[in-house]
């Protein structure tokens, strides 16, 4: 085991464990204030990673399962940035005010900072201080290596987050989540441990959703091991939603009102810059991060502003008959605005290599009927064809050197060669698409799987049968795409393994087994 693992895994040990009782914190401000029991119960961490900033983020919450125990009143956090470990040596400092009308999270933006290099955080509230957290700065200019894991899909009863466990002990820049980080229901089979209560549609109950997730403490110590970048999918709102559309909810404004509560609950409880905090039900999330002459990495919202889904008449959008309606021109995934901002970040970008987040499979899956026609699932980038269309079309535009997708969302892995028409298998490839298992949701059956890998030649390999996620190293000659899969979700202690691994080479796009 290298050093540096050793060291990763006695700083999850020692300083995430439990309340940090390193150096202590300048004066007290303000009016003293106590607390009947630990306010860091689900933990800390960072994201948004700049060259010289990065968020940082607890919420205060002594009784998480009630709404956090808080009283109204407002709380002075100070929170402090150091070189080392033990806070001798401070590289930034603030007070910030945890409120009511944020659930007492604190979001705060530690500016300053030197680029490329690793920082200890942690915050103090009256005299109780929080676990220390490790979180690193973008790098500038030339770097040799990059490295982050992604993941999505995080269904509670399902299983363990022992995913979590192995990915906190790893060596990685930054974790990227692709969507599903909390489940509105209960679905699935062999709970091994359960929400409780029933579906959220309030404020409350979306906050009391996000703290019985974020109890779990392995995913305590993912994010307080990395900075993350998050983006959401459906299931922090409800299950397959478009816009202010709901099969669960037909009224569009009581759905909004809806998602209004869940998108506040999702930013009360994620590292997000103060540009992501929802006004009503609307909220930016999509975003372009750059890492040096090695990455740029855009993060895109397929929810928020996608058409209605096609060819279900206002029903569930599942694998259905093909129609007319899919493909018409003006239908999109991403919306006009970001469809047009996306395209000009592509103009704007340095690094080698380009990853474009987003939250599900992009490559096509069709099916056939009995009586051979077309069969497409209308929740994913099927049911928007041209929108798919356009987004490559501006990946061709800019000559996008080394573009590769990732995505989540379908509890499956698989690798894919991302081209224009997909019913024309010797056209060139435009970029690799990589798509990770979930953490914990049930996958598809395994059937299903062989079916789409058989009947779509874009498809290079599938396998829904694990749980896991994905680690990518970059450097300056290729893309290696690593697939971590656990032995048995239903078991906290689990194994981790490499169930495959990928390769994109620097300057030719499609993926190839590693």
């Amino acid at each position: 085991m290298s050093g540096l693992v050793m060291q990763r895994r006695r700083f999850l040990a020692g300083s995430l464990a439990s309340v940090a009782v390193a150096s202590p914190f300048g004066i007290v401000r303000g009016a003293p204030v106590t607390f009947g029991a630990d306010p860091y119960t689900l933990g800390v961490a960072s994201g948004a990673p700049r060259e010289d900033s990065v968020i940082l983020w607890t919420r205060l919450a002594p009784r998480p399962l009630e709404e956090g125990g808080m009283t109204p009143a407002p709380v002075e956090v100070e929170w402090q940035v150091a070189e080392d470990e033990g806070f001798t040596r401070i590289a930034a400092r603030g007070v910030e005010r945890a409120t009511a009308e944020l659930a007492h999270s604190i979001h705060a933006e530690a500016k300053g900072l030197r680029p490329g290099r690793i920082y200890w955080y942690r915050f103090r509230a009256g005299s109780a201080v929080s676990p220390v957290g490790r979180t690193r700065t973008a790098p500038v200019g030339s770097n040799s290596r990059f490295r982050f894991a992604f993941a999505s899909c995080q269904q509670y009863e399902q299983g363990y987050y022992t995913a979590y466990r192995d990915m906190a002990a790893r060596d990685l820049d930054l974790v990227v989540h692709l969507g599903d980080y909390i489940y509105e229901k209960s679905w699935g089979t062999r709970h091994v441990r359960e929400h409780g209560v029933g579906i959220p549609t309030t404020l409350a109950e979306f906050r009391n959703r996000y703290a019985l997730y974020k109890s779990d403490a392995d995913l305590q110590a993912a994010h307080a091991a990395f900075p993350w970048l998050s983006i959401w999918d459906d299931h922090e709102v409800a299950d397959d939603y478009a816009n202010d559309r709901s099969y669960t909810t037909r009224d569009p404004q009581r759905f909004l009102k809806i998602r209004t509560a869940a998108y506040q609950a999702y930013y009360e409880h994620m590292p997000l810059p103060p540009s992501a905090r929802p006004i009503g039900p609307n909220a930016t999330i999509y975003a372009h991060y750059r890492f040096g002459d090695m990455l740029d990495l855009l993060l895109l919202d397929d929810r928020q502003y996608r058409s209605a889904p096609a060819c279900v008449k206002g029903g569930r959008p599942t694998t259905v008959a093909d129609c007319e309606e899919r493909t018409e021109e003006a239908r999109t995934m991403l919306g006009g605005s970001q469809e047009r901002w996306f395209d000009a970040r592509l103009g704007d970008r340095r690094g080698r290599w380009t990853i474009v987040a987003q939250q599900t499979l992009m490559a096509e899956t069709r099916r056939k009927d009995e009586e051979g026609g077309d069969r497409f699932w209308m929740d994913g980038w099927d049911g928007y064809p041209n929108a798919r269309r356009r987004l490559l079309d501006s990946i061709v535009t800019h000559k996008v050197r080394n573009p590769v997708v990732i995505g989540g969302d379908r509890h499956a892995y698989f690798a894919a060669n991302l081209k224009r028409d997909f019913s024309r298998p010797r056209e060139a490839t435009i970029a690799a698409e990589f798509v990770g298992t979930s953490i914990t949701s049930d996958g598809p059956g395994e059937s299903s799987v062989r079916n789409a890998l058989a009947g779509n030649p874009g498809l290079v390999y599938a396998n829904g049968e694990k749980r896991g996620y994905a680690v990518v190293a970059l450097d300056v000659r290729s893309c290696t795409v690593g697939f971590e899969a656990l032995d048995d979700v239903k078991d906290a202690h689990s194994a981790v393994r490499r169930l495959a691994t990928f390769a994109v080479e620097d300057g030719v796009p499609g993926v190839k087994a590693a």
